[in-house]
């Protein structure tokens, strides 16, 4: 089967029936072991690399809870009481011994959209920096750079409202190039039939930050102060930084402690999906309608799921009014769910293509379309019910958790579709990317300034509002 990109390698070196990525005339070496793995060694550092990226990124969605006055919240969202006080009696006094600012909500819907202004900068950047420098010291500086910066929040905040959103800015300047660099790597490290589940192994590490970094927010802010949050996320993101710098290596090739076996397994199945061409085919890519396809699905999904990785604590908060440590934990339940999603379906997919012989665009159509319909239905569910706490959290944990099947859809198709080159791969990852982070931001923005009642779906903007009360 010809690539979808013009001018590009074969998708998965497929030979019609797209039933295999690897050329049926080409000799296959018998796979490496998993157990103490150089590519797994690799899987298991990204890992925790994304684990550190998005503790970094979401922290703040949970400590802006815990730095804003209440009172200056409460005049904001008129409807802040439809939904009744419910959370248990605190035995534990609430330390609030950090400062609290008189920010409105439109000013918190700059400081959390902030962020992604950087993030759009990097994206097409990121994938050529990659390919000139590696996708190694190009990951790695992006989070050193992000934790640095993360450890300067509280001074910025006491700057004021245009410090911290520079501040922001820069750090999404640095985690704009971490998904491109860490996809020029993985076109190098990656067997095609092992394909999905190291991606999967290697993202769901985002999932996971986010798991643990939401509740951890919480406690640190309620037993301590919220500016420890940064504080000790900063910390740990120049830890994994010094271990990713001692233990990695951007090739096959170049890697110290890679066994022979494991580095011919690698090439050899690489060895046909290779690209001679030196440029970037950029006429052909921008005509090519897969390529197209992934960037309408991956802007579809993530804006969806950015919004609420962003403004769910301020929901759980603001509408069912949780306090500042059972916000944590619940805001973090919907992608725990997802972190597991994520495991399993880069397993089941690698198994139907390996094992039960199903097409490689076929996995990817089917697990896509699970991916994008299941979060989608019950996140519109989550709208209709009220002030139901139960079943707000349970529907919004079912749409962010299927939407873990995504991981082994779109999410990885840019891999099938591109030559095994740093250069290719990380382009149609940034270009679906860029295009996403150029109206996330707007999102953040007017979302923190509506005017909520209980459901998601029933939201209106103050301008609509207060055009009716005139």
């Amino acid at each position: 089967m010809r690539s979808p990109v013009r001018g590009l390698a074969s998708s998965d070196g497929e030979e019609g029936s797209d039933r295999t990525p690897l050329l049926q005339s080409t000799p296959r070496v018998e796979a490496a072991p998993v157990c103490g793995s150089a590519r797994y060694n690799l899987a298991v550092l990204a890992f925790f690399g994304f684990f550190v990226l998005y503790a970094l990124r979401v922290n703040l969605s949970v400590a802006l809870v815990d730095m804003i006055d209440s009172n200056t919240t409460l005049a904001d969202n008129k409807t802040s009481k439809e939904c009744a006080e419910h959370s248990a009696p605190i035995k534990v006094l609430h330390n609030q011994t950090g400062k609290r600012y008189q920010w409105d909500a439109e000013t918190q819907g700059w400081i959390l959209g902030s962020f992604f202004y950087g993030y759009i900068i990097t994206q097409i950047p990121g994938g050529y920096i990659a390919s000139k420098v590696g996708g190694k010291l190009l990951l790695g500086f992006g989070i050193l750079g992000t934790a640095i910066f993360t450890l300067f929040t509280p001074v910025a905040a006491d700057f004021g409202v245009g410090a911290l959103i520079v501040l922001r800015a820069l750090e999404g300047l640095g985690e704009g190039v971490t998904f491109p660099a860490m996809h020029a790597m993985w076109s190098s490290w990656a067997p095609p039939l092992e394909r999905s589940k190291l991606l999967s192994i290697s993202y769901a590490g985002a999932q996971l930050g986010t798991v643990i970094s939401l509740p951890l927010c919480g406690i640190i802010c309620f037993y301590m102060n919220w500016t420890y949050v940064f504080y000790l996320f900063g910390i740990v993101g120049i830890i994994w930084f010094i271990l990713w710098i001692l233990l990695v290596s951007d090739k096959p090739e170049t890697h110290k402690a890679i066994s022979r076996h494991e580095k011919e397994y690698i090439l050899s199945s690489l060895k046909n999906q290779l690209s001679s061409q030196k440029s970037v085919p950029w006429v052909p890519m921008l005509k090519s309608l897969p390529l197209w396809a992934i960037v309408v699905a991956h802007f579809s999904y993530n804006w969806t799921f950015y919004t609420l990785l962003t403004l769910l604590p301020t929901y759980m908060k603001e509408i069912l009014r949780f306090n500042v440590q059972e916000n944590g934990l619940l805001s973090a339940l919907p992608y725990f769910g997802c972190w597991l999603c994520m495991i399993l379906s880069g397993q089941a997919a690698d198994n139907l293509r390996a094992k039960w012989n199903f097409s490689t665009i076929c996995v990817r159509r089917v697990f896509s379309l699970i991916g994008m319909i299941g979060p989608a239905v019950f996140l519109v569910a989550a709208g209709f019910i009220g002030c139901d706490y139960s079943l707000a959290v349970a529907f919004l944990t079912i749409s962010t958790t299927l939407g873990g099947f995504c991981s082994s859809g779109f999410s990885i198709n840019h891999l099938d579709i591109a030559p095994s080159t740093r250069l290719a791969n990380g382009k149609p990852f940034s270009i679906s990317l860029l295009l996403l982070m150029c109206l996330v931001p707007f999102s953040s923005r007017y979302s923190a300034k509506v005017k909520c009642k209980a459901g998601l779906s029933t939201i209106n903007m103050d301008t609509e509002t207060e055009a009716t009360n005139k």
